[in-house]
């Protein structure tokens, strides 16, 4: 199966996607590990995924 690859904005490896990946999917660099989200699919772009805040049942 065929893979795509994009840049990682924090450590600028290639980071391997599937081979359809998802607008606004969450997926890991395995060079820096950090979690990046998929901004879009042509070209795959990625940038770092936003901090989950805690919303302390509010």
């Amino acid at each position: 199966m065929a893979t795509a690859t994009a840049t990682c904005p924090s450590c600028e490896s290639n980071v391997a996607l599937d081979a359809a990946p998802r607008q606004h999917e969450i997926v890991e660099c395995g060079d820096c590990h950090s979690e990046l989200e998929v901004l879009s699919l042509d070209p795959v772009l990625l940038a770092m995924a936003p901090e989950v805040e805690e919303d302390w049942g509010e």
